[in-house]
């Protein structure tokens, strides 16, 4: 039976099979130990009954992976829905940009979704939408508390198995309470002190909203590397640089200290956010005094 991996914990991995509506605990069979290869969620996979009564099988194959996320691990990604909230807490515009880089370096197209909108001013939502609309991405404000905004959601997500990530406390958890209510997910509250989210997402978890239609919720992140990625590539995961890379004087202008620098002239024409340009410095920084061994 063909099925797809929605959660792994301890050695044990459960394969949700559209075909029985139903939920099988597996093992992943010793070949895949040998071969060095880690059943992910988010694997489509074919499984051999054990106990059909009781729901048990073991993985027998592993299907061909279309990508791979490292952190997340998960597997066959088809978009990934960034979520943060507008206020409360404010937006880490750096580890968002962190999140954009990583997903356009593995080509997964990203959505752009902010939370809490309904304690947000109109004016701190149109400085966001303004900041990366422009830079090619979907961008949508909602409110989970409210659910206002969610069928918007659900339209984007069908059809699709999205990835959702953000930082705790954003409300990624009440979000997929609404979309899957029989998801059951813990809904941390936010500590007063310091406003910053508790981790109550402790693992990736696939969720079948429909034919098709899946979702992976992941741990919150409070930070994110961006390995072994070397400076001189960061500029080609901000896609907005390309409209303007011709006009540098360097083919290989890293848009930070050159001379005669398109980037950097249509940053003060108004033509690219300063708010992504500043993060990316500080990434290219970031990468330029890190060690390589």
């Amino acid at each position: 039976m063909q099925g797809k991996i929605i959660k792994g914990i301890a050695g044990f991995y459960y394969v949700y099979a559209e075909a029985a509506k139903a939920v099988y605990e597996c093992k992943a069979k010793g070949i895949f130990r040998k071969e060095q290869v880690k059943p992910l969620v988010g694997d489509d996979v074919l499984i051999d009954i054990v106990d059909q009564e009781e729901r048990i099988g073991n993985i027998v194959q592993i299907m061909p992976r279309r990508n791979t996320l490292i952190r997340p691990a998960v597997a066959n990604i088809d978009q990934a829905m960034i979520i943060f909230a507008v206020v409360k807490p404010d937006p880490n515009y750096n580890l968002l940009d962190r999140f954009l880089v990583i997903m356009e370096k593995q080509q997964i197209p990203c959505l752009i979704c902010f939370n809490k909108k309904d304690i947000a001013t109109a004016k701190e939502q149109e400085e966001l939408r303004t900041s990366y609309e422009t830079c090619g991405f979907a961008v949508l404000f909602i409110s989970a508390e409210e659910k206002d905004g969610i069928e918007a959601v659900r339209l984007l997500l069908e059809g699709k198995t999205t990835v959702l990530a953000g930082p705790s406390g954003v409300g990624k958890s009440t979000l997929v309470n609404y979309l899957c209510p029989e998801a059951h997910m813990e809904v941390g509250e936010i500590s007063r002190k310091i406003e910053r989210g508790k981790h109550t997402t402790r693992h990736a978890e696939i969720f079948a909203l429909g034919s098709d239609t899946y979702i992976c919720d992941t741990p919150g992140f409070t930070s994110l590397t961006l390995g072994q990625m070397d400076k001189e590539d960061l500029r080609k995961y901000y896609p907005e640089f390309g409209r303007y890379a011709d006009e540098c004087k360097f083919g290989e202008c890293a848009h930070v200290s050159e001379p005669v620098c398109g980037v950097k002239k249509a940053l003060e024409q108004g033509l690219i956010s300063r708010l992504r340009y500043q993060n990316y410095v500080k990434l290219y920084e970031e990468l330029k005094g890190m060690k390589r061994y």
